[in-house]
């Protein structure tokens, strides 16, 4: 089994990547950079597929929404312990 993927290399991918994201192209992204079967956690859920850390990060307001799609800030990436 691969090592689980933190939420938060998922969100400096976007950052790197810049642009704005829909979901499908988020998952694309994930799948490209970490795998087709990868799998996430965060501070708070562990065992997540990509849907599941979208729909987290999303209720969690780690998105930042416009016309074009949704990005992220540094400043939503927490930075505890």
């Amino acid at each position: 089994m691969s090592e689980s993927i933190h939420g938060h290399a998922v969100m400096e991918m976007m950052l790197s990547e810049g642009g704005q994201f829909s979901e499908g192209s988020l998952k694309q992204a994930m799948a490209s950079r970490f795998g087709v079967d990868a799998r996430y956690h965060t501070c708070r859920m562990s065992d997540l597929d990509a849907d599941g850390l979208i729909a987290f990060l999303r209720e969690r307001g780690k998105f930042i929404g416009s016309e074009q799609g949704f990005q992220t800030s540094a400043e939503k990436i927490c930075r505890h312990g």
